[in-house]
């Protein structure tokens, strides 16, 4: 009796293999090379580099990216604006970007380019330029990461935001503002849970724009619900936007951040809402977005 189970244990035992080898192979998928994701969010004001460009109020947008394995992407984002923020009659920033991305360990690579395009803006309402159609700004950017810190340099390859440089009183002096540089030092640190915190400082350096250097800030934090993400910040510049000052009858320390509500062009001739305040007051932010 032992002696035919062991004969039957061994007998299955051998078995094993011949049955697995019988089995039909399960296809596994190739993972694509491909990658397509969209974002949308709702903002309580839109702060670009610190500076306000709903005027205080409300901001949707929104964007999608792809991205191909290799490091290579190009995306779209958007946003609704103010048109006296600098974009006469225009009420929509639509961002077009490209570029290169690669991780080697813990560092990363980010090198592209970038155009900032407001649909139905009259740029030749910004100083003295001839008929230049929407407001734009083209830039070209490199930056580098570690872990949670990131570093990046944007520079302006044309008019910064279709402007022509000014003296200290505010008049043209019909200078290109083409090389306009932006640093940005960022931090996103993950508390886990679905918390998280986030610090950045960046400097602004305009070139011949008198008074348009500043220095921007912001510290805030995050919390994911299910996928979407919860945010609080406070934004804060030292940029120049006293309005007080430009209405003095002889403006010899001109505040280019005082915008005002709105922005019309009328055939050329520049009409400004009489509503007016300072676009780098400091300012808490909160928002509501979610990738897909």
């Amino acid at each position: 009796m032992k002696k035919t189970i062991l004969t039957i244990a061994m007998a299955g035992a051998f078995a094993l293999p011949a049955f697995a080898e019988t089995a039909p192979a399960v296809p596994v998928a190739e993972a694509s090379p491909h990658t397509l994701t969209g974002n949308v969010g709702l903002f309580s004001s839109y702060r670009f580099r610190g500076i306000d460009q709903t005027y205080g109020k409300p901001a949707l947008q929104g964007g999608v990216d792809y991205a191909h394995e290799s490091g290579w992407y190009a995306g779209n984002w958007n946003s609704t604006v103010s048109s006296g923020a600098g974009f006469p009659d225009g009420n929509l920033e639509m961002d077009f970007y490209g570029g290169y991305k690669k991780t080697f360990g813990d560092f990363g690579l980010d090198v592209g380019a970038i155009v900032y395009y407001y649909p139905g803006s009259e740029g030749r309402s910004l100083g003295n330029r001839a008929d230049s159609g929407a407001v734009t700004n083209k830039e070209i950017y490199i930056g580098g990461s570690w872990k949670f810190l990131s570093l990046k340099y944007s520079h302006s390859v044309d008019d910064y935001f279709s402007l022509r440089g000014w003296d200290a009183s505010g008049a043209s002096t019909g200078k290109s503002t083409s090389g306009t540089g932006y640093l940005d030092l960022a931090a996103n640190y993950d508390l886990g849970e679905g918390w998280g915190i986030n610090g950045h400082v960046g400097h602004l350096n305009g070139k011949n724009m008198k008074n348009a250097d500043y220095t921007d800030w912001k510290l805030g934090v995050t919390k994911d619900v299910n996928g979407w993400v919860f945010a609080a910040s406070y934004v804060g510049t030292n940029a120049e936007g006293s309005c007080s000052k430009n209405r003095a009858a002889s403006v010899t320390d001109y505040q280019p951040y005082c915008f005002a509500k709105s922005w019309q062009d009328d055939n050329g001739a520049a009409d400004l809402s009489n509503s007016k305040r300072d676009a780098g007051r400091g300012i808490a932010v909160i928002s509501v977005t979610r990738n897909f």
